[in-house]
């Protein structure tokens, strides 16, 4: 038990909505009380509650005649009559026995108890002295957040629903964008918006960042004065700005229209700095609808796509250039269809510029055989196109270009454009993949020297051939291939981190070469190929730890590589460097490893500073640092220290969070368990699992994260536990790529035996264990009761799940499970099949949003169907209409949230009582019930 007058210390907070006798109590004044607990609790402690609740108040009473309560500031006289301590007047001749005239039998038992009250006063002196060395005395608002606590000290607010989904447990953060100066200055950034009665668009010296305005100012070049301009009358507001290498002009975009996740269409115009006005990049067509645009290297020519195809705007001339012709809705020039949008490139653009400006290289994607998917909207019109008389009731139906697995996929090949000789060209390669076995991930330019590097692999993504092509000889040939299918059965992750590194004989690099991400010894690594065309690598870095979206950065002056990694623990991230001619046995951190911590960083165009965030476990924050690459004067200025969060984490119970690895068929995993604040180990409590378990993914990790998990076990009062199990990121690929062509079934196993370790504890009700997840989540949750069949997991809550992987797109399905061609019985297995076992369940929820473009509705529907052919009704099911794969359509975000909770608690709470065969109460006894409810 914890003690009763700590709770008095702070202030009002919500009781876990659990069984009714674990509510909170209530005084006189109708305030909530917390309840006991033994979070806290150690033998000093105890021995201070028993001196400060009966000597202290009882002499302080006997001396004025008042009664006592405990507030934050200590101990406070309230009159006799206050109702906060009704019951609590202290009978002083049984509490100050000691001043009792005492008659002793003889003076060896005199003697014995004047020894052990002595014992007593320097134990109380010593446990008081302890006490106040703890803190323990102090109220939570004074405390900083632990993230390393093992139990809770004092009280204070609990995690609210509203907080999280309105955000505020949200890390402030900046984002710089990094700029070259005209003359290849480092160390500067653009910043956009008019921040603190800045001009709209300025170019800032980061070495200034932490002066005041006016220096800043002073070390500043202004590049548009203001977010707005007129054309022809019309007022046009910027959007995003883009400044071209000689900082004397802007690409500015307009009118901006969403399309699919990263991409959109808008107005593109060409500002002028000096004379600070604009022009249409397209005179012809001022407002229309570009796609992407993008400036040249040298910043004298715009080169964008419209209506699918390319064209070139010369700022030396009005008029626009025809790239690609041939252009249409199933042909696309420069930008990614939208499976390659989701799931390749993530980002609107399929267009490279090289290194001199002299070369444009481009996608061409025909999906001209890939079927489409139509996905209705009900009460909105994301197509743009208004109904026609009398048919306002219908639906809004987008068809969507979408390839399932195993069906027909857009064919896609690189094209160059010569800017000189405006011509428009191809490079085969003699063993190149077949044009419905290609997927292109990555093309890198080798600087200015003509040449591209192409990523390429085949649909299953387990052959790896990168190509080099020579622009200006128009040839090709395959550099360097990899065959993982035969080293370890797994598959290739799509990266997009190569980075070329010139030649530099005078500092040691003799030939052009690349830095890329390469699988050695069973861990992902960096790899340094030179030339461009030699196939084997000069290892960076090796262990049994992996690198992450690596290089960061590499700075050429002094050969040092920068990048993120696991080194010092699977769950945090450090930055390192490593010199690029020594390799491993140069690797440093340059940040503190003693401490465990989650960092990225973005580093200035040349390497010299970076903007270094620390994202956990304790409250984040964001500096700018000189690296070690920077001779000049060192930096160090403070961004963001977020003192908002920090104060609202001083204020509030945040669970408790104990990170443990646990080995399940000899497999060492990650684990997070939170616990409810003021954890009791005397008492039992529900469960619930959370997970995500995507191929790669990680969820076990230090960042700092006040989340939903957090809400249920902050307020809810139940243990949350989340495990990366085998299939997950960054513990290495014989722990990643088990899973292939069965996905699902090794992680349910995993977390079901971990379920049946955490029911075997005693602070477990082995009869209260959910689970939930969300999109892959979903689909492993349903895999897991699937798997379980009722016997650890009596709950689960799915929202927008895949229930078979055969209507899930082709690149990232294909990926882990090859096609349905090649591997049927796979696909058998991974689908949500049993729906019996899902009926030994004791219940479980499912919802989707009904317009989701990317796990389609057709999942849910196909598992509703299965569980009324089985004859299975232990289910509730909610759809959201209008809703996408995030589901926020008119508010439903709050109430996938809500149900959730309120799930949750009813299933803790017994109220989901499963029976078969229902009958209904006799009337009596429902008339009874009624009047008791």
């Amino acid at each position: 038990m914890g003690r009763p007058e700590d709770d008095l210390l702070l202030q009002e907070q919500s009781e876990p909505l659990t069984s009714s006798s674990q509510h909170a109590s209530r005084d006189h004044s109708g305030e909530r009380t917390p309840r006991p607990s033994g979070s806290s609790i150690s033998t000093t402690s105890l021995m201070l509650e028993h001196v400060n609740d009966t000597a202290l108040r009882a002499k302080e009473a006997l001396y004025n005649g008042t009664t006592y309560r405990l507030n934050r500031d200590g101990a406070k006289p309230h009159g006799s009559d206050s109702g906060d301590e009704e019951g609590e007047e202290i009978d002083m001749e049984d509490q100050l026995a000691w001043r009792r005239s005492v008659k002793p039998s003889d003076k060896k038992a005199r003697k014995v108890f004047y020894i052990l009250i002595a014992i007593g006063l320097v134990g109380w002196v010593a446990a008081f002295f302890l006490f106040l060395g703890q803190g323990r005395h102090k109220a939570s608002l004074e405390r900083v957040h632990d993230p390393h606590a093992t139990s809770t000290v004092g009280h204070g607010k609990k995690v609210t629903l509203q907080q999280v989904l309105a955000g505020q447990w949200g890390a402030s953060r900046h984002e710089i964008r990094w700029i070259a100066g005209p003359k290849g200055e480092d160390g500067l950034l653009l910043e956009r918006g008019g921040r603190e009665g800045r001009d709209y668009l300025v170019v800032e010296d980061v070495r200034y960042r932490g002066e005041d305005l006016e220096v800043q100012r002073k070390h500043s070049t202004t590049l548009m004065e203001k977010g707005s301009f007129d054309y022809e009358g019309r007022r046009v507001n910027v959007d995003e700005a883009w400044p071209n290498a000689n900082h004397t002009k802007v690409l500015v975009r307009s009118d901006y229209a969403d399309n699919w996740r990263h991409s959109g269409t808008g107005a593109y115009w060409v500002f002028d700095v000096e004379t600070q006005t604009a022009e249409p990049v397209d005179g012809k067509m001022p407002y229309g609808r570009i796609q992407l645009a993008s400036w040249s290297p040298k910043g004298d020519v715009v080169v964008f796509t419209r209506d699918n195809n390319m064209f070139a705007r010369h700022l030396d001339d009005e008029k626009v250039q025809s790239i690609t012709t041939d252009g249409g809705p199933e042909l696309f020039y420069g930008v990614p269809d939208w499976v390659y949008e989701e799931e390749v490139f993530q980002t609107e653009s399929a267009t490279w510029w090289s290194g001199d400006g002299k070369f444009v290289a481009f996608l061409r994607t025909n999906e001209s055989k890939v079927p489409e998917f139509p996905v209705q909207y009900f009460f909105s019109r994301p197509s743009g196109k208004a109904p026609k008389d009398g048919e306002e009731r219908y639906p809004d139906t987008v068809k969507i270009k979408y390839p399932k697995a195993g069906a027909p996929m857009s064919v896609v090949s690189l094209q160059i454009y010569d800017m000189e000789k405006e011509q428009v060209f191809e490079v085969p390669i003699d063993d190149d993949f077949e044009d419905d076995d290609r997927l292109i991930t990555e093309v890198v330019w080798a600087g200015g020297s003509g040449k591209v590097l192409v990523r390429s692999t085949n649909r299953e993504s387990d052959r790896l051939k990168m190509i080099l092509i020579d622009a200006v000889g128009r040839s090709g040939k395959t550099v360097r291939e990899r065959d993982v299918l035969a080293l370890d059965g797994g598959w290739f992750e799509i990266s997009e981190t190569t980075t070329y590194v010139p030649a530099d004989p005078q500092n040691g690099r003799e030939h052009d070469g690349y830095i890329d991400t390469v699988i050695h010894e069973g861990y992902d690594h960096l790899a340094y190929f030179t030339p461009l065309d030699n196939p084997e690598p000069q290892m960076l870095t090796e262990g049994e730890w992996e690198v992450v979206k690596a290089p960061s950065a590499i700075s050429l002056d002094s050969n040092l590589v920068y990048f993120i990694s696991t080194k010092d623990g699977s769950t945090q991230r450090h930055v390192y460097t490593v010199d690029l001619k020594s390799g491993p046995s140069s690797i440093k951190a340059i940040t503190d490893t003693s401490d465990i911590s989650y960092y990225s960083a973005s580093f200035s165009t040349s390497g010299t500073f970076m903007l270094l965030s620390y994202q956990g476990p304790h409250i984040p924050w964001q500096k700018v640092q000189s690296t070690p690459s920077n001779t000049g004067a060192s930096t160090s200025i403070t961004l963001e220290e977020n003192p908002r969060l920090a104060e609202l984490a001083k204020k509030t119970e945040l669970p408790i969070e104990i990170y443990q690895t646990i080995t399940i068929d000899g497999h060492e995993m990650n684990l997070v368990e939170r616990r409810p604040p003021h954890f009791d180990k005397n008492k039992q409590y529900p469960v619930l699992f959370f997970l995500y378990n995507g191929p790669g993914f990680q969820h076990v990790n230090r960042r700092f994260t006040v989340d939903f998990q957090s809400y249920v076990a902050s307020t809810l009062g139940y243990i949350v536990v989340t495990l990366d199990a085998r299939g997950t990121g960054f513990l290495g690929r014989a722990h990643r790529t088990v899973i292939r062509g069965n996905i699902g079934y090794w992680e349910a196993h995993d977390q079901i035996a971990a379920a049946k370790q955490w029911a075997a504890k005693p602070y477990v009700d082995a009869d209260k264990m959910a689970i939930w997840g969300w999109s892959y989540g979903g689909f492993m949750t349903l895999k897991v009761l699937e798997q379980d069949a009722g016997e650890t997991f009596k709950y689960g809550m799915a929202v927008a799940p895949v229930t078979d992987w055969r209507f899930y797109d082709s690149v990232y399905t294909e990926r882990y499970m090859h096609t349905p061609q090649h591997n049927p019985e796979g696909y058998a297995n991974a689908s949500i099949s049993n729906a019996r076992n899902l009926g030994k369940t004791v219940k479980f929820l499912v919802m989707h949003g009904a317009s989701d473009d990317n796990v389609h509705f057709q999942n849910t529907l196909s598992l509703l169907d299965k569980l009324d052919l089985a004859g299975v009704r232990n289910y509730d099911v909610h759809v959201f209409p209008d809703s996408d794969h995030s589901i926020y359509f008119h508010g439903a975000n709050s109430v996938v949230y809500h149900k959730l909770s309120d799930f949750l608690v009813n299933s803790f709470n017994g109220n989901w009582l499963r029976t078969d065969e229902p009958e209904p109460a006799m009337m009596g006894d429902w008339d009874k019930g009624y009047a008791m409810g």
